[in-house]
């Protein structure tokens, strides 16, 4: 067994996290987010991820190829989660305990980071859970769950991080969304580990196919600038700190911002400022939402820096464009 070397050796924070699987599931979908953080634990040597499935009842859940998951907990306990999956397949929108919706309202009251995989997400947006939030869901869901609540921010991405919630499309991308959440909280080097373990070494992100499409975007295949530009892109609504995106691409921050001016033109916090723009300017052509709505989805504290720093990018105020 491969284990980390120096350079990507994990950090030691642990995190709890809470997985509740509605029944009818998918088993893949499941595995995809479960394993992941199993063979991290296994790579490290040590508990980095506490996984706790949840049920409705004390009860194995049922998912849709027969297969049974074991609870550990029920929803409705105080478990001190930092993260709370849905995991839903099947008919999502046939979901209605109000109990356990209730629940997450409270969780996500707590600061708990909820998520959604698969059928998940439909589930947190007819709760209310999803308001002002870029969100994805898997392909079959999203026509129906557009036409039910068309103010939604529904992207055809294989997943996306804003700020407190997280959702995924299901299948097999749950994969490609724990490398990255695995690559936030311990380092890029440490997340590869990961996805070699699994033979995973085509790394999809959040909003291409493959990472190809990164490096095309991006117009440079220097590794350090493609981790950096691909936990900027997870990472939008809540914008990590530059010494946050060294420490993911292995440089000191003086180094990323060098190597980002020499490749790129710009420092990397500029180059991240600009992503984070251009998904604004998306926002205010194909969203009803208001600009502090948008200046807050997209990491500014306020509409008011948000149009000075909008104005400056591309010439007019964000109203103007509107």
């Amino acid at each position: 067994m491969d284990k980390p070397t120096p350079s990507s050796r994990p950090t030691r924070e642990k995190r709890r996290i809470g997985i509740l699987p509605i029944p009818g599931f998918a088993m893949m979908a499941y595995a995809a987010l479960t394993e992941p953080m199993r063979a991290a634990n296994l790579l490290a040597g040590d508990d980095l991820y506490e996984m706790v499935t949840i049920g409705t009842t004390g009860d194995p859940v049922v998912s849709s190829g027969h297969g049974l998951v074991a609870v550990q907990a029920m929803a409705g306990d105080d478990l001190k989660l930092d993260y709370l999956f849905v995991v839903a397949g099947g008919d999502p929108t046939a979901f209605r305990d109000r109990a356990v919706t209730g629940w997450l309202h409270r969780v996500a009251r707590q600061g708990v980071v909820l998520g959604g995989v698969s059928g998940g997400p439909v589930i947190l947006a007819h709760a209310g859970l999803m308001d002002g939030r870029r969100m994805t869901v898997h392909w079959e869901h999203s026509a129906s769950l557009t036409e039910a609540q068309p103010d939604l921010l529904i992207e055809r991405t294989l997943y996306v991080i804003d700020r407190d919630r997280v959702t995924c499309a299901g299948g097999t991308a749950p994969m490609d969304l724990m490398h990255a959440l695995i690559m936030q909280h311990h380092g890029a080097p440490f997340a590869r580990l990961v996805s070699d373990w699994f033979m995973h070494t085509e790394v999809r992100p959040s909003i291409g196919p493959q990472r190809a499409g990164l490096v095309e975007r991006v117009g440079t295949t220097a590794p350090a600038i493609l981790d950096a530009v691909e936990a900027m892109e997870a990472n939008l609504g809540d914008p990590l700190p530059l010494a946050r995106l060294a420490e993911v691409a292995g440089l000191s921050p003086r180094q990323l911002n060098r190597l980002f001016t020499d490749k790129l033109g710009r420092p990397a916090m500029r180059y991240y400022r600009d992503l984070r723009l251009d998904m604004a300017q998306n926002l205010l052509r194909n969203s009803a939402l208001s600009l502090t709505e948008i200046a807050l989805a997209t990491g500014f504290g306020s509409s008011s820096h948000f149009s000075r720093v909008y104005a400056q990018r591309f010439g007019q105020p964000p109203s103007a464009y509107r």
